[in-house]
């Protein structure tokens, strides 16, 4: 049994990363799949209030009140695969909650890359909305999401993939990180 967590700033390549589990037949788990639920079940354009009601999930249940909700999920994956994907994880709680549901099994990875590569992506993918059309800018979602502490949990990951060359490349690490493990890559893959 594996449990890979990955954590990073927007736009730093977790979808992409799970894409790759995806390709072979890895199941993800997305964290934020959790708040797009509860944004449509408070009648809420997800698009538009995803922060703020991750932030009241967190207010109102407290800080882990995300992976709480998200476990389940992945133990009902785990029945199916020996390895599943956890996409998303924003905070130092929440790695302690998958340590201690999980134990040695579970590796959290960093995914990152430089501020203004991340800001040309989203840009690109053309899906996120920008503050000016009633989204939050890049800078305002890493506020937040460091508010969070996802700056704790990236610096207690056990894997850091630098995301800064082709997608290929990017894809050759993930890949190489999900067939060979984490102990071919701990470190830097």
């Amino acid at each position: 049994m594996r449990v890979i967590g990955t954590v990073g700033l927007p736009g730093s390549g977790k979808n992409e990363a799970a894409t790759v589990a995806e390709e072979l037949n890895v199941p993800v788990v997305t964290m934020g799949d959790v708040i797009r639920q509860e944004c449509r079940d408070r009648g809420l354009d997800p698009a538009t209030h995803h922060g703020a009601v991750a932030k009241a999930l967190r207010e109102e249940n407290g800080p882990d009140a995300i992976v709480e909700r998200s476990l389940p999920v992945v133990e009902e994956a785990l029945n199916d695969s020996d390895t599943v994907v956890v996409d998303g994880i924003r905070s130092g709680v929440e790695v302690d909650r998958f340590e201690e549901a999980f134990g040695d099994d579970f590796t959290l990875v960093s995914i990152e890359a430089p501020f203004d590569v991340r800001a040309e992506r989203i840009e690109e993918r053309g899906r996120d909305k920008s503050a000016d059309e009633g989204g939050e800018s890049l800078k305002a979602r890493d506020e937040r999401e460091l508010g969070f502490g996802m700056g704790e949990a990236m610096e207690r990951a056990d894997v850091l993939i630098e995301n800064t060359d082709s997608l290929a490349s990017f894809h050759r690490k993930v890949r190489s990180l999900l067939t060979d493990g984490a102990e071919a890559t701990r470190g830097e893959a």
